[in-house]
């Protein structure tokens, strides 16, 4: 006698394939995506397409565009401000992951741990994060003043005090304020993955007589790949778009020394009124980003990943 087949003609009535139990299984439909699809499109596609636009047009934000061609991309090759904000944006960027990455990484590790009071000082670290990004520049700012902050009362350390008027200083200060604040972010994202590391892992090594150094290197580190890239990818984007901290701490002083990329977009379009510049560079920086990114990607693996529990 032929079994019934009610679970199939089910299936086949719902438009979806069989499951291995017989019940019907498949991935939702698009329109559970379309909310988010016309969001970025709306707030990210449209406006990245005007901008592409207005990069081959003149235009001063009061009069009708007018069609430029490319002069406005070969007038930011012929500046020499331009290439060397670019070249600052990616020394900040290489700083930023050089600098954070490591930090990030021992702090979320052991906030993933079981420690005394662990939870307290995790929850103190993190809180710059619910700061923005003005709030924590004007607060560097005030301490970091060169009349009336801690250099200005610590001048056998700091010497005249004024952190900004040289170019490594001022870096320096970039550096540490985006550190000060990202770092936790980062943190974060490895504490969630170190937590996820099997314990039986450890257990094993253990076992064979591995020691707490030997088991961050060969078992940590090779589970937290994937992290490391996707957390490396949001520094260079975060990097090369910075704006807000150097708008507010060094004004892209001094001269043009911390002027980055972002930050003479910025002068292009609102002091210099040149929106057709401002929006070749904005589009430069979208297309230095997306190489960066690729690049990391391509080299580190990650687009060829199927598990979490591949090694380095």
């Amino acid at each position: 006698m032929t079994p019934p087949v009610t679970a199939s003609v089910d299936s086949e009535k719902a438009g979806r394939p069989a499951g291995p139990s017989g019940i019907g299984a498949g991935r939702p439909g698009f329109l559970w995506a379309a909310p988010a699809a016309v969001f970025f499109g709306l707030f990210a596609i449209v406006p990245l397409i005007m901008v592409a636009v207005l990069s081959f047009a003149s235009w001063d934000g009061l009069s009708d565009p007018e069609f430029a061609g490319l002069d406005n991309w070969k007038k930011l090759l012929d500046d020499p401000v331009m290439i060397k904000s670019l070249w600052l944006s990616v020394l900040l960027t290489v700083l930023g992951v050089v600098v954070q990455t490591p930090l990030s990484i021992l702090l979320g590790v052991w906030a993933a741990g079981h420690q005394r009071n662990r939870a307290v000082l995790s929850a103190i670290y993190f809180v710059p994060m619910l700061l923005s990004i003005a709030a924590v520049s004007v607060l560097w700012r005030a301490v970091l003043d060169p009349n009336f902050g801690v250099p200005a009362q610590a001048t056998w350390l700091f010497g005249d005090g004024n952190l900004f008027g040289m170019q490594s200083s001022a870096i320096g200060v970039l550096v540490f304020v985006s550190t000060w604040q990202f770092t936790p972010l980062h943190t974060l994202i490895y504490q969630g993955a170190a937590r996820a590391v099997p314990p039986v892992l450890y257990q094993a090594a253990q076992i064979d007589g591995a020691g707490t150094v030997r088991q961050f290197f060969h078992i940590t580190l090779p589970q937290l790949r994937n992290s490391i890239i996707t957390s490396m990818i949001l520094m260079v984007v975060g990097g090369l778009t910075t704006f807000d901290t150097v708008l507010i701490l060094t004004q892209g002083g001094p001269g043009s020394d911390t002027t980055i990329s972002a930050y003479y977009m910025y002068q292009k379009a609102f002091k210099s009124f040149d929106y057709g510049a401002a929006s070749a560079i904005a589009l430069l920086l979208v297309l230095v980003s997306t190489v960066i990114s690729l690049i990391v990607v391509r080299l580190s693996g990650y687009d060829k990943m199927r598990s979490t529990m591949e090694g380095l």
